[in-house]
């Protein structure tokens, strides 16, 4: 590798609006401030609700449900 030609990696620190604090190593050091994280996206913790608009989902399973049956 070429020297000096590579930016400093250093401390990062991203602070989310749940409270939860997380270090990491990045070139833009100092501090962030996170709207969500692995700790409170609904995502991660299993509390994702599908939300369904129109009847979706059921029509859906209704018209692929007869395919799956034949296998």
């Amino acid at each position: 590798m070429k020297s000096d030609i590579h930016p400093e990696y250093g401390k990062l620190v991203a602070n989310c609006g749940c409270g939860n604090v997380i270090e990491t190593g990045s070139t833009n050091t100092g501090t962030i401030h996170l709207d969500v994280c692995s700790n409170c996206h609904p995502f991660y913790t299993g509390k994702q609700k599908v939300v369904d608009t129109g009847g979706r989902i059921e029509r859906f399973n209704r018209r692929f449900s007869a395919r799956s049956a034949k296998k």
